[in-house]
């Protein structure tokens, strides 16, 4: 239920080395995020419930200068704030970001509403 991923563990249900996993395999599903409940990365909020005893928090707004979010093609770790500036891209390694994602935004960064984005 572990993997590590450019040596940063990723909780998930069948993890694979870019951070796809069960839920989200597609090949611009590249990305774990970390959650403000247990500060630990998943590949999603399904992956996250699955492998954990408690309720899904948000990255908390006030920490979004902080990494937060993992690019399962490099290993870079961005802030939530790079990440939502990246217009879908790696600013390390340029790999794509899957823009469906921003439809869960709320799920992952708090106080983020994906229908003003």
């Amino acid at each position: 239920m572990r993997r590590f991923v450019h040596g940063t563990p990723v909780h998930g249900v069948d993890v694979g080395p870019e951070t796809r996993c069960a839920h989200y395999d597609g090949p611009t599903d590249v990305i774990a995020l970390r959650f403000g409940c247990c500060e630990r990365y998943a590949p999603c909020a399904a992956c996250h419930d699955a492998v954990t005893d408690h309720e899904t928090e948000p990255w908390p707004r006030e920490r979004f200068a902080e990494p937060a979010v993992l690019c399962g093609a490099c290993g870079a770790t961005l802030s939530v704030e790079a990440y939502l500036d990246a217009d879908f891209a790696c600013p390390s390694c340029s790999a794509s970001f899957n823009p469906g994602c921003a439809a869960h935004y709320d799920r992952y960064f708090a106080g983020v509403d994906p229908r003003e984005l």
